[in-house]
Order: structure tokens, then sequence, then C-alpha cells
């Protein structure tokens, strides 16, 4: 039969050593504003870029964002906000990566071909871009039409574009009397056309216009198009 033995009694000793010893406290969670708005914005933009407006959920975005749905609410407000909030960020996107190419201090005719192919490059490297833009213009332009700041963003392009045709004419490099605006066009148009029309023009064509080496040739080819367009005698 075993013999039971007292439990054996702590000592005053190992007592106030184990009172002075409390377990270490977890650090305090720091909220970072920055971050978390930056967080439920890219979330949004993936969720608005492959489900649509109406398809996007905002449980679905929270969720993307490691953040509870009240919290997406009180950075945004809602939805219809975080969807402006996405179309203002993706305009943001490109018209800060243009003003890096420092076009007005480039000689007229470089500085075309630059912007030319620089906003054929952002589109194929920003898929999500043209994305947002399809989602919109489904959308016949709702959303844009309330974002003042999505307007004033253009404007300063517009002026750049319309002073870098005016240098150009001047030193007989442009013809004259080409709008800006029919310029800018023009030039997203001969990009935006292939890439959200490649799969199905790539199946007539029996192409593949997905491959590395077509997707430079097309920005070669629109660098000329628009060139020929500005020369004198085009």
């Amino acid at each position: 039969m075993p013999i039971l033995t007292a439990p054996k009694r702590q000592t005053k000793r190992a007592k106030d050593a184990g009172a002075a010893s409390p377990a270490k406290a977890k650090p305090k969670a720091t909220r970072d504003p920055q971050r978390t708005s930056a967080a439920i914005l890219a979330a949004a933009t993936r969720e608005f870029t492959e489900q649509g407006f109406g398809g996007a959920r905002v449980d679905e975005i929270a969720a993307r964002a490691r953040i509870n749905k009240r919290m997406l609410y009180h950075y945004y407000g809602g939805k219809e906000a975080l969807y402006v909030a996405v179309l203002e960020n993706a305009y943001v996107g490109i018209r800060s990566a243009e003003a890096v190419l420092d076009l007005e201090n480039r000689d007229p005719a470089e500085a075309m071909r630059h912007l030319a192919r620089f906003t054929w490059d952002y589109f194929v490297a920003h898929p999500e871009f043209l994305s947002i833009l399809n989602t919109e213009n489904l959308l016949r332009g709702k959303y844009i039409r309330t974002s003042d700041k999505v307007i004033e963003l253009h404007s300063p392009m517009i002026s750049l574009l319309s002073h870098t045709l005016k240098r150009g004419v001047a030193i007989g490099e442009f013809r004259d009397k080409v709008d800006p605006v029919d310029l800018y066009i023009s030039i997203a148009a001969l990009g935006f056309f292939y890439l959200s029309n490649r799969w199905t023009l790539a199946t007539i064509f029996k192409r593949d216009l997905a491959a590395p080496a077509a997707l430079q040739h097309w920005g070669d080819h629109v660098v000329e198009v628009i060139m020929s367009y500005l020369r004198p005698d085009g």
C-alpha cells in the first residue's frame, strides 16, 4: 500500500518570490491610422477590381484588410465612399507617376515619346487601374462626377500637354492646332483598347497578344502612331 505524504509547505521566501514575479503583461497593440487606412484601401482596390462595384462586399473588404467592419466604416463611411476613395487613389497613382517624368524639361518630341511609352507601360503594370476604369464606365461615371479631386488631377496634365505642344510647334517638331485633350485620349485609347480586349482579339486573330514580345511591339506601335500624328507632315 503506497505511503501518503503531506504536501510540502511553501516557505515564506518562496511565497514572496512568487508574489514579486507576476506574469509579464502583453504589450498593448498600438493603432496606426495611416497603415490601417492604407490596408483598407488596398483591400478595397482588390475587391472592386475582382468583383466590380455591384459584386464587391464590405465584409470581404474588412476580412482582406484584417479589421472589423466597424473599423472600416469609421475610416471610410461605407461602400460608396470607399469606392470613390479607390477611384481617386487610382488616378493619384498614375498622375503621381507622370509627374516624375519631368516632361517640361525635355525636348518636346522626346517628352511625347516618353509620355506615350510610359502610359502604355503603366497600363501593362497596373491592370487594376484599367479594371477600376471599366467599372466606373459601366456605371456611366456616376461616382467620378462626385470627385472634385479627380478633375483637379487632370488639369495640370492637360496644361502640360498644351505647353509641350506649343514648344514643339515653335521649333518645327509638331504640327499646329493639335488639341491636347484629343492627344491625351488617343494615347490612352491605343493602350486601353488593346489590353481590355486582348483575350477576344487574341482568339479572333490567333495571336498571343499577352506575350512579352507582343506587349513590347504594341508599346512601340503606340509611340510611332502618336509621333506620326504630331509630325508637321503627319
